[in-house]
């Protein structure tokens, strides 16, 4: 599998749910827990960049007349730009997020921003949805790996817990999170 692979097939199960319910859904509601919409939360699932030791001085803006069905036409052409990027990219390539991250680790960011914010997303439009099991575990498994291994729970749930968005076999939601994304060093 190419690391574009698992961005395509997150893009496909966010787009799955979502894309049924872009005219009939309040996309001004509150993203579940986040201070966002769901409008907005669609609106921040984007961008692939290369600098070593920054974030890019550019920010993705939506035109604030684009409906919800235009925005997900946006979350689409960045979710395939980045998979097209993420297969081009040699594995020694470094980009930076809070230090060097390999193609890989720059996929599973990819992965489980579109998952989590699907989550946000239906959650706040009242959809019952639960990220993919394997798509989890591989967030989990790059970006977690300190995470609990709950054999009884499904990854998502493990995945909604170590983001901050549930609880977990008694263990309280947690408050404050990061994932582990910088990886490597930069190649001379």
């Amino acid at each position: 599998m190419r690391n574009g692979d698992a961005v395509r097939a997150a893009l496909d199960a966010s787009l799955a749910v979502l894309a049924p319910h872009a005219e009939d859904r309040d996309w001004g509601a509150p993203a579940g827990l986040l201070e966002w919409s769901c409008r907005d939360t669609a609106a921040h699932v984007a961008l692939a960049a290369r600098p070593r030791d920054r974030y890019l001085p550019l920010d993705l803006t939506v035109r604030p007349e684009a409906g919800p069905a235009q925005v997900l036409t946006v979350v689409t052409a960045a979710g395939q730009l980045l998979a097209t990027a993420l297969d081009a990219a040699p594995p020694e390539l470094r980009a930076y997020h809070h230090g060097p991250c390999e193609p890989f680790g720059f996929a599973a960011m990819g992965v489980a921003e579109t998952l989590l914010h699907t989550h946000d997303i239906t959650s706040g439009l009242g959809l019952p949805w639960r990220p993919p099991a394997e798509l989890c575990r591989l967030v989990l498994d790059r970006l977690f790996p300190d995470a609990p291994r709950e054999p009884a729970a499904h990854p998502a749930e493990v995945l909604l817990w170590c983001t901050g968005r549930g609880e977990l076999n008694g263990r309280p939601r947690r408050s404050s999170w990061t994932w582990r994304a910088a990886m490597g060093e930069w190649p001379d």
